[in-house]
């Protein structure tokens, strides 16, 4: 470790430089998550998006933890499913594929500008108008796509070539019918003056200004659910995080109702019970413990969540007697032996952010004038497990994000997070595993593989001993064997200080990037 003025994890080098800058020049670590996600959405554009919405995990160093939560909200009004432009398209991961929806139909209020305005009022210390300045400076002169965004792309293709206007934008320039490819510039002009004129404007230029009109009519003509009524309705909420202690060590996370936190908490209390002493990284009994324990936690989320298909109940997860049955069945175990992104940000003075936020991986149409792709929380399984267009109006959608830190016994914080779809909470997972159970290094913790279980069947990422997979894969007659590291195993961006040194590691899976801030800039 260094020491330092903080350090910052994030998804992409220009994301993680632009909350350098801000950290150099005074600002907080909350200056600089801001600073950082309005970069993404220049930056990481399949990943990010002011039409999305996400989380804050805040720990400000004199004050209580708090959860900002600016996901997505289900429209106000439901339109015959006819009437609506939804429809599917594969993603394609190469060794997996997933079926999203896309379509305006897919899109979910969104909650980004209102959320980053409100911690922003909350919580920092330097203007809008400066925390803007890197990423409206790089959507003008153009990015130039590295090989993960430009894989990235390739995967959700169909997506990006599906309306004219993200056509225009988002292919190569040589063949107007491909997705762009790595080299290439993206020049984001209307975003960039839009997000200037935000910045100076203010929030509601989104929720009842101009861009409130054009999507709203974009809506109303093209087959879309937002209103005006839905955008000028849009809250954030702050919520107290889920806490726990796992071990000598106490960890935060996102709450009800989002479930990504609450399962990870889920799969810890199970693993509590059970010492790692004998059973090393990368042994088939620690690989047998960590797929019993993803296993244990789909059960449970399915058996609190019975006759609840549309907005399933998960507090019924924390019920004693639920516990003590999982509890004992993990232990015989050990007898027998979508568009995500995150940013990590530590301060000197003590504050700690992690801020998850997601596009989905966004419905083809972009906020007309703005440059802006909408979401498509709507159109995502296992944010819709009931099915889809059956959710209820004008309700939180739940999220399997989850932001999360970890205060350990001898001073030291970890900031964390991860995307991945259903893969985030087992990514967090057994990185907080990794430390605390094995006392990996930060490095070596993310780098680490992992394994995945979804439903019946096991991914295994490429990395682990041979002989012992082999051990492994007999309990699990479904899986699929990867090469090597893949974004579909998430990408756990991570800090960790105790305020006078720091480090931190961006996840290679996603392009991760970190840097340690140095003193006075």
């Amino acid at each position: 470790m260094t020491k330092a003025s903080g350090v910052v994890a994030g998804g992409h080098p220009a994301t993680v430089a632009a909350a350098q800058s801000v950290l150099h020049e005074g600002g907080n670590a909350f200056d600089a998550v801001v600073a950082a996600h309005l970069m993404a959405c220049v930056a990481e554009p399949v990943l990010s998006s002011l039409g999305g919405g996400g989380f804050l995990l805040a720990y400000p160093a004199t004050g209580k933890p708090v959860l900002y939560d600016f996901f997505g909200q289900t429209p106000r009004q439901v339109r015959p499913v006819h009437d609506v432009d939804f429809h599917p398209i594969l993603a394609d991961f190469g060794t997996a594929q997933q079926e999203f929806h896309i379509g305006l139909g897919a899109a979910a209020v969104p909650g980004c500008v209102r959320g980053l305005f409100d911690i922003h009022r909350d919580l920092c210390t330097l203007p809008m108008t400066r925390l803007v300045e890197p990423a409206v400076e790089l959507a003008r002169q153009g990015t130039e796509l590295n090989a993960f965004q430009a894989y990235i792309f390739s995967i959700v293709a169909p997506i990006y070539l599906s309306t004219p206007a993200a056509r225009e934008i988002f292919t190569d320039l040589g063949n107007p019918n491909c997705i762009a490819t790595a080299g290439q510039r993206l020049r984001q002009q209307a975003l960039g003056d839009f997000l200037e004129n935000l910045a100076r404007e203010g929030v509601d230029l989104f929720y009842r200004g101009e861009a409130a009109d054009r999507l709203v009519r974009l809506c109303a003509e093209q087959g879309g659910y937002l209103t005006r009524q839905d955008l000028e309705g849009y809250r954030t909420l702050r919520r107290e995080p889920l806490q726990i202690d796992y071990r000598d060590t106490r960890v935060l996370s996102n709450p009800l109702p989002a479930s990504g936190g609450v399962l990870i908490a889920f799969a810890l209390d199970l693993l509590e019970r059970i010492s790692f002493v004998d059973c090393p990284f990368g042994s088939s009994e620690h690989l047998r413990l960590l797929a019993a324990a993803m296993e244990l936690a789909n059960h449970a989320r399915q058996a609190v969540s019975a006759g609840r298909p549309v907005q399933p109940d998960l507090q019924g997860l924390f019920d004693p007697r639920l516990l003590a049955r999982y509890r004992a069945q993990m232990r015989g175990r050990a007898q027998s032996v979508r568009g995500t992104t995150h940013v990590s940000v530590m301060d000197a003075a003590g504050n700690v952010a992690a801020m998850t936020v997601s596009n989905g991986e966004g419905c083809g149409h972009l906020v007309p004038g703005t440059g802006v792709m909408l979401n498509n929380l709507l159109g995502e399984e296992d944010i819709n497990p009931g099915g889809f267009h059956r959710w209820r109006p004008n309700r939180r959608l739940t999220s399997m994000m989850a932001p999360s830190m970890v205060l350990f016994a001898d001073g030291r914080r970890l900031a964390i997070g991860s995307g991945g779809s259903n893969r985030i909470r087992s990514a967090i997972l057994q990185v907080l595993v990794n430390l605390v159970d094995f006392g990996l290094d930060l490095e070596t913790a993310v780098h680490a593989p992992r394994i995945h279980l979804e439903g019946s069947h096991l991914s295994v990422e490429g990395g682990y001993d041979p002989e012992r997979i082999a051990q492994v894969l007999k309990d699990f007659p479904e899986h699929t064997l990867w090469q090597d590291r893949n974004l579909f195993f998430g990408g756990t961006h991570a800090v960790m200080g105790d305020g006078a040194t720091f480090s931190g590691v961006g996840d290679p899976r996603r392009g991760g990037n970190a840097t340690v801030v140095g003193p006075g800039g």
